[in-house]
């Protein structure tokens, strides 16, 4: 399947593939780059992972807002979605299964690893939604097939967002522990669009639990 982010580079970071213990994959937001999102890497290192961030076109994975109908943030959406499927494939052909894979996103990159994350249920290492939620208007139906079976996921965000309703962050909780989901939900009073050092060693546990 091809679309507008099939091609792009896809920054590296931590052990190669294929002496690599664990993965994640990282998603940056809009506006931002591949290796802006690995910087976060210097302060989540643990050894054994492969860290692997793919650039979007036009340093955005979808052109509207997260809420939009989900056609007119077509193909980008699918395009995108497409990217985790591949480096996930990659991933799994090196010998790392899902089940030792993490995939974390922040804003319009956290949106895209809830959503995949709910269309593609099986038990991942981890899933960590920074700022983010499930992608559609309102009246999108949360009816996704499959379980997550125990995956371990962290969904956190401020109370306010500019960007990111709490209600949506809210439902995305719901749904995600629905489909058994072990859901981490954080909601922190006025934190601004950013990531904070509680997010960062809830993370960091995540991952020593994955390699230990």
């Amino acid at each position: 399947m091809t679309g507008p982010h099939h091609g792009w580079p896809v920054e590296r970071r931590g052990e190669p593939l294929a002496t690599a213990k664990a993965a994640m994959i990282l998603l940056h937001g809009r506006g931002a780059t591949a290796h802006d999102i690995l910087s976060l890497v210097d302060e989540i290192d643990t050894e054994g992972f492969a860290y692997l961030a793919p650039q979007a076109a036009g340093y955005t994975w979808y052109p509207y807002s997260f809420l939009a109908p989900i056609d007119q943030n077509e193909p980008g959406l699918s395009s995108a979605l497409q990217v985790i499927s591949d480096l996930l494939a990659e991933i799994e052909a090196a010998g790392i299964p899902a089940e030792r894979t993490m995939i974390l996103g922040f804003s319009q990159g956290a949106c895209l690893t809830l959503e995949y994350t709910a269309r593609h249920a099986r038990r991942y290492g981890g899933i960590v939604g920074l700022t983010g939620g499930l992608i559609g208007p309102q009246s999108t139906s949360r009816d996704y097939p499959g379980l997550l079976d125990g995956t371990p996921i962290l969904v956190a965000s401020s109370d306010p967002d500019p960007h990111i309703p709490v209600a949506r962050v809210k439902e995305t909780v719901i749904v995600l522990d629905g489909m058994g989901a072990t859901v981490e939900a954080r909601l922190y009073p006025n934190m601004g669009h950013t990531i904070n050092a509680d997010e960062v060693a809830y993370v960091r546990e995540m991952m020593a639990n994955l390699v230990r």
